[in-house]
């Protein structure tokens, strides 16, 4: 049975520096950044994918995220380096192997870079 919704709009992300990740994010994936909203909510409309909003929050993320994004690569190493380039940083405590690697963004979400 399907159900009344037609798909996902958005994975929103709540943050200090709405506008700083989105341009992390937006150099990373691509895409075009609008915004703010009413809410201070900056958007980033990624081409086949979903868009990423980053609302803001006055308080900081304590724990490891619930939920995280996979990304394909073509060049691993590449994809990884240019994360790092804009400001990533490696997560080994997570997980410290050769299937993927595992980032944090600006303001410590994980995320993973996939091998292609």
């Amino acid at each position: 049975m399907t159900g009344y919704l037609s798909g996902i709009a958005a994975i929103t992300v709540d943050c200090a520096d709405p506008v700083s990740l989105a341009h992390f994010w937006r150099g990373l994936l691509g895409g075009e950044i609008s915004g703010p909203d009413e809410d201070g909510v900056i958007t980033v409309a990624v081409a086949g994918g979903p868009n990423l909003d980053f609302a803001p929050v006055p308080e900081s993320r304590t724990v490891k995220n619930r939920l995280h994004l996979d990304l394909r690569s073509t060049d691993f190493d590449g994809a990884v380096a240019q994360a790092i380039a804009l400001g990533a940083t490696r997560a080994p405590d997570l997980y410290d192997g050769d299937d993927w690697q595992v980032l944090r963004d600006p303001e410590g979400n994980e995320f993973c870079v996939l091998r292609p």
